[in-house]
């Protein structure tokens, strides 16, 4: 039986690794509800990473904590759990070397999770279909490991080990980087789905010419290689909260780092739904501070569950 494995990592502020996948599988089984296709196997992959720059975000707040000064200031609520987390863990990550440890738990993680071997992924199954689910600085990360430029930097820059996990999850994701006998290596990805992202803020170094964030060169050889493949372009859904501060379209700004892409992407930015407190309150100071919760309010909203299964069932149907 053909397999859709479904990928999710998460975002800034997740501790606790057991909740997460708790919540990552309820995600899942709302999904898999709505493919509901017994002649498919969906497997999810839930990649967890927010472990690693824990220690350092808590030696920040506590620094802060310890100033004199901090009482005095306002949204202390605000300040330490929306953006102090947000700001620390991607600061944290800018760090080759957090970032390095995070690409060796992931990628250890995905592998063993996906249940093939780096040989097996030369040639798996011929159906078989890989779906990104991303969160927050999730969708940074896992576009960062998988399509970034500074991963590409000789040693000492990048360990051995670090560049080889790089290429293993590369060549899994179709070939990403590898030679031309490789462009045939792995699953292909069928489907991206990005909540309260803040990817368009980051790929504003593509529009300067910088390169160690520069997602577009790679992303446009697997988004070509994925339409010779699978014949279609590739669905990527952008979901976005519109009390979510995290959050950002797409749609306009492909175009910008992309030169004639609609054939080969189609993008579009779907308004996730917010409760009556929301809409009757509008862009007021406390939609603002409640941000956090828009933020995290993709992963039990049924919506965003039902069109992902959506979007996975009409992908079913590519040859």
């Amino acid at each position: 039986m053909t397999t859709d494995y479904i990928i999710f990592i998460h975002g800034v502020n997740v501790r606790d690794r057991r909740a997460y996948e708790i919540q990552a599988d309820r995600m899942f089984q709302n999904i898999k509800a709505a493919v509901n296709n017994p002649s498919r196997t969906l497997k999810p992959v839930i990649l967890f990473w927010g472990d690693i720059a824990a220690d350092s975000v808590i030696t920040l707040h506590d620094g802060l904590e310890s100033s004199s000064k901090w009482k005095e200031f306002w949204f202390k609520d605000l300040r330490n759990e929306q953006v102090l987390p947000f700001v620390g863990d991607a600061a944290m990550y800018l760090s080759r070397f957090v970032s390095s440890k995070i690409v060796q738990q992931i990628t250890t993680q995905a592998l063993d999770q996906i249940g093939l071997s780096v040989e097996e992924l030369k040639n798996p199954p011929k159906e078989d279909r890989l779906h990104l689910v991303t969160h927050s600085w999730g969708t940074v990360i896992f576009f960062d490991i998988l399509f970034a430029s500074r991963w590409e930097d000789p040693e000492p820059l990048v360990s051995k080990d670090t560049r080889n996990q790089i290429e293993h999850i590369r060549r899994g994701f179709f070939g990403i980087g590898g030679s031309e006998e490789e462009k045939g290596y792995g699953i292909p990805l069928a489907s991206i789905h990005t909540m309260g992202s803040p990817i368009a803020l980051f790929n504003l170094v593509n529009i300067q010419g910088a390169r160690s964030f520069n997602f577009t060169p790679k992303l446009k050889e697997l988004l070509a290689a994925l339409k010779d493949r699978l014949g279609k372009p590739l669905l990527w859904k952008n979901y976005a909260h519109p009390g979510d501060p995290i959050a950002y379209p797409l749609e306009g700004l492909i175009p910008l780092f992309f030169a004639k892409t609609q054939d080969l992407v189609q993008v579009e930015d779907v308004m996730s739904p917010t409760s009556w407190i929301g809409q009757a309150f509008g862009q007021s100071i406390l939609s603002i501070v409640n941000g956090g919760t828009a933020h995290g309010s993709y992963w039990t909203e049924r919506k965003v569950a039902q069109m992902i299964g959506n979007v996975i069932r009409s992908t079913q149907n590519q040859p």
